[in-house]
């Protein structure tokens, strides 16, 4: 239950406030050329204190690979890794040792387990996407091979989000801006509610929205592991996400079947559709055109207030938590989405070549 994907695969191990946060990738084909500074450039995107708005802890999240490349190349044996724990203030979770903290994984982890690293949350922290992140660069850069690229960005911080589709916007411009935000106007807002929220030590949620460009046709499988369903599998096992929808998504479902049918046109191209209601999906696999999606975070559960609940011994307690934590997960998550779309895609993309001899 710690690993994720099929033929590319993940698996993740460590804890928030313990000595290492670690992976294996595994199904990785050999001869690929792995880029160190690329891959350290996706973690220091999802790290903290970078910026204003997210936590001021001071991690600077450093990955030691320690096998399965070897002069600079992928050697097609498992690629082991880790980042060290830095930084950590495990004292600050000290009153927390046997109380059930509002929303977080504490009594569920009790209920499951009869124990649980207090620590930062230990295995339930969102430290843990560290190993999605990693894995997610090395598939980002077996996609690039394959002209695949991902780009995710904030489109939704509470009640602000941005008004026009991500084909009226300039993605590039995501990186400008803390927030990651392709819209400047719209970005200035978001930060500002950002800082609204931590300056009351309170929390605010939001949507970051993923695209998908130069999947081929053909990529999915047709029942078990759609390729939307893998997607929505890797979002929703992300913290704090609360939910997934792909192309039109929840707001299709208000359109007659004649307005939201996508149909099939002759181009220079090829064989394309004329909308995209279908997010670039259709039964499973995907058909040529773009893949888009949204997912949903929730306003992050630890509060610097005072807040009720219940310790182990079920009485009543007040607690009022201690600690460094992001008033938004947002800017942070936007390198986490990518990552686990790209695990999803490496891994389809090397299941097809399997599934269909054109392309042994």
């Amino acid at each position: 239950m710690n690993s994720f994907g099929q033929i590319f695969r993940l698996t993740s191990f460590g804890e928030s406030h313990g000595r290492a946060i670690g992976g294996v990738i595994d199904g990785c084909p050999a001869g690929l050329e792995i880029d160190l500074d690329f891959i350290q450039n996706e973690l220091d995107r999802r790290k903290p204190g970078q910026s204003k708005i997210t936590t001021q802890r001071d991690e600077n999240d450093q990955v030691e690979f320690l096998s399965g490349i070897f002069e600079g190349k992928t050697q097609g044996t498992p690629i082991g890794f880790i980042v060290r724990n830095k930084d950590q203030h495990s004292a600050d979770y000290n009153d927390l040792k046997d109380v059930f903290r509002p929303s977080h994984a504490d009594y569920t982890y009790i209920q499951k387990y009869g124990t649980r690293d207090h620590r930062g949350g230990g295995r339930s922290s969102a430290r843990e996407t560290i190993a999605r992140v990693v894995a997610g660069a090395v598939a980002k850069l077996l996609l690039k091979k394959a002209g695949v690229s991902i780009q995710a960005f904030v489109s939704r911080v509470g009640n602000i989000e941005l008004e026009k589709p991500y084909t009226e916007l300039d993605l590039s411009q995501t990186e400008t801006n803390i927030v990651r935000c392709p819209d400047s106007d719209t970005a200035k807002r978001m930060i500002a509610r950002i800082e609204e929220a931590g300056n009351d030590h309170d929390t605010v949620g939001g949507i970051v929205t993923g695209v998908i460009q130069g999947v081929p046709a053909g990529w999915g499988e047709p029942v078990f592991n759609k390729l939307h369903a893998d997607l929505g599998f890797a979002m929703l096992g992300i913290n704090a996400v609360k939910g997934f929808e792909y192309g039109s998504g929840f707001e299709g479902t208000r359109l007659s079947g004649s307005e939201h049918n996508d149909v099939f046109i002759r181009t220079e191209n090829g064989v394309r559709t004329k909308t995209n209601n279908s997010g670039g999906i259709q039964g499973g696999i995907s058909n040529g055109e773009d893949i888009y999606f949204n997912v949903a975070f929730k306003p992050i559960a630890t509060l610097l207030k005072e807040q009720n609940t219940v310790d182990r011994a079920a009485n009543e307690v007040i607690i009022n938590p201690k600690g460094r934590h992001d008033p938004c997960v947002l800017p942070r998550a936007v390198p986490i989405v990518e990552s686990m779309a790209a695990i999803v895609l490496a891994d389809h993309y090397l299941l097809n070549r399997i599934n269909n001899i054109r392309n042994l």
